[in-house]
């Protein structure tokens, strides 16, 4: 399929400035579009996924463990997480088989998309997984997703600043701030914003209005093979509309109230002596928004692929891609070790957060599922393969998940099981019945209580 252009091509990018909101998967008519009530209770487990995303690999070497099974011996690397070890699992053998591999690790991450597929395309992306989540359990929360990384926007293909995409492949912006995070979550707006989201809501209305007609009118002049590209752009402005006043229904509905105590929402990624306040405060923004039900989809992307910025503060004056461009050389490895290790550090941290929180008869740690690791592989020499690669697979104990192994894959037909296994059965555990995604051959049964 060849991009739309000419006039209407023009209202498209002008409408997508405008509304700011993303293009997703078909309204489901049989649920709800308004706001639900926040005040009604239940007692089932709400299911939450997360993803934390780390540039340019890992040491390898370091990462995997020895030993498979629940008896395995936890990895150099892996060793701060010690205290986890029965909440998450380790994953080898798993990849990307579509995917090029090279810089767009974090492109094709949560899509598992091959970018160069499409006809007409240089760049093709697909829907991630999180946002299938969200469309389903965004319809019970104010946010339907939480897009979080080091450099904020979306980056450029190739280089994305972030991990999520929608059913049309366009990214959805993340946001690098702390404290506009905290804001867009927990501060209510004042009657001056109020006024001005209202006139934004009019004037997304009538912009849409316009696209429409332009649509409609356009569509009698088109040949029939256009007329089928032209009805998946029309699909999109009517996903958009929906979700124009899915947003406008939250309104009225105070956001929760949440000090800001402690949290170090001045803190910023590059900054020396700020990353780990940084990555901190993000994780808490994330808890405070899982616990609050703001949302219960997030991503997280560290850093961006080809840079990772400097990590002074552990004493190593080379960028983090250039160490992952190793060729074998120790002192290299050893400082990838130590970013490995400083940035799994992090991650311990946010666990603890969400398993020392009871929501009902489990934790909150219970009720997510969160995959971290990277989309490539700098393997023994330096590479950037998306086979094998480094990650983990962390919660979900309520939901039906079985952690404390590492789960040793392999197929040489591909040279990776397909990483889409694993996102299969996070949506299947969240208890939508989605038949297959991307290319996945079916859920991972090792994974299932």
């Amino acid at each position: 399929m060849k991009p739309i252009r000419s006039a209407h091509g023009r209202c498209r990018r002008t409408f997508l400035k405008s509304v700011g909101v993303s293009l997703t998967l078909p309204w489901m008519e049989s649920l709800p579009a308004s706001a639900p009530d926040k005040g009604k209770a239940s007692g089932n487990p709400k299911p939450r996924f997360a993803c934390i995303y780390v540039p340019n690999g890992v040491n390898i070497m370091k990462w995997m463990p020895d030993g498979s099974g629940t008896d395995y011996a936890m990895s150099p690397t892996l060793k701060c997480l010690e205290p986890h070890r029965r909440k998450f699992s380790v994953l080898s053998g798993l990849g990307h088989p579509n995917s090029r591999g090279g810089h767009a690790g974090a492109d094709t991450f949560l899509t598992g998309a091959d970018l160069e597929a499409t006809p007409g395309y240089d760049y093709r992306n697909s829907i991630s997984i999180d946002q299938v989540a969200a469309e389903v359990t965004g319809l019970e929360t104010r946010f339907p997703s939480l897009e979080l990384s080091s450099d904020g926007g979306t980056g450029k293909p190739g280089h994305s600043h972030t991990l999520a995409f929608s059913l049309n492949a366009v990214p959805l912006p993340t946001e690098k701030s702390p404290r506009a995070v905290f804001e867009r979550l927990f501060v209510d707006d004042s009657d001056s914003s109020r006024a001005a989201m209202e006139r934004r809501f009019r004037e997304d209305r009538s912009i849409l209005d316009t696209v429409l007609e332009q649509v409609q009118s356009l569509n009698r002049r088109l040949p029939a093979n256009d007329r089928d590209r032209l009805d998946d752009y029309l699909t999109s402005v009517r996903e958009v509309e929906k979700r124009v006043i899915r947003a406008e229904s939250w309104m009225d509905v105070p956001r929760e109230s949440i000090p800001e105590g402690d949290l170090k929402l001045g803190a910023r990624p590059y900054e020396r002596g700020d990353r780990q306040s940084w990555i901190r405060t993000m994780y808490d923004l994330m808890f405070l928004a899982f616990q609050t039900d703001s949302t219960r989809v997030s991503t997280f992307q560290i850093g961006r692929e080809a840079s990772g910025g400097y990590y002074s503060e552990l004493g190593l004056n080379a960028n983090h891609h250039e160490l992952s461009h190793h060729g074998g050389d120790e002192s290299m490895l050893d400082g990838l070790f130590r970013i490995d290790s400083f940035l799994l550090e992090q991650f311990g941290y946010f666990m603890t957060r969400l398993s020392e929180y009871s929501e009902g008869d489990t934790s909150l740690l219970d009720q997510t599922m969160i995959v971290y690791g990277s989309g490539m592989n700098s393997g023994e020499g330096g590479g950037h393969s998306p086979k094998n690669l480094p990650l983990l697979f962390a919660g979900g104990g309520a939901l039906g998940i079985r952690q404390g192994a590492h789960h040793a894959f392999d197929d040489s037909s591909t040279g990776s099981v397909p990483l889409s296994n694993l996102y299969l059965t996070i949506i299947r555990s969240m208890g939508i019945d989605l038949p297959s995604f991307q290319d996945s051959t079916g859920v991972m049964s090792q994974l299932i209580v």
